[in-house]
């Protein structure tokens, strides 16, 4: 179809004619209402933008000594950490005299770890880094 024509059918369905590839042989040209297609073009993108929230790497601290209640509870925020979408870094701390006891979080590590297996899967091992001892989980 010519130039002439194309832009004949374009004027007499009311819209534009939008050239598509112009390095193309012949170009590639497009019958189509330009107010609309952009419109369109812009909700898609903002869609787009809305759905690819970026994960977040949210931070969990355990001391030691943490309770068999409080590990519950900070275990139940971690899942729902994970069920959003979120990396979580669980930190275990070392305080005064603690330091000489590094297994005790290596324990504390693995249980974690085990409560959470139908979750979350390790991504990052354990790894000692000054007083602070810590993981990486993402979700299944």
């Amino acid at each position: 179809m010519s130039r002439q024509e194309a832009l004949k059918v374009a004027e007499e369905a009311g819209v534009d004619l939008v050239e598509i590839s112009p390095n193309a042989d012949p170009p590639v040209a497009k019958v189509v209402d330009w107010g609309k297609y952009q419109y369109q073009k812009m909700k898609e993108q903002q869609k787009n933008r809305r759905s690819n929230k970026a994960t977040e790497l949210k931070q969990m601290r355990f001391g030691l000594k943490i309770g068999a209640n409080d590990l519950e509870i900070k275990l139940r925020k971690i899942r729902e950490f994970l069920a959003d979408g979120h990396k979580v870094k669980i930190l275990i701390f070392y305080r005064g005299r603690e330091m000489a006891h590094k297994e005790l979080g290596y324990e504390l590590i693995d249980r974690v770890v085990a409560l959470l297996e139908e979750v979350a899967i390790l991504e990052q091992k354990p790894q000692m880094a000054g007083r602070n001892l810590s993981i990486v989980i993402r979700s299944k």
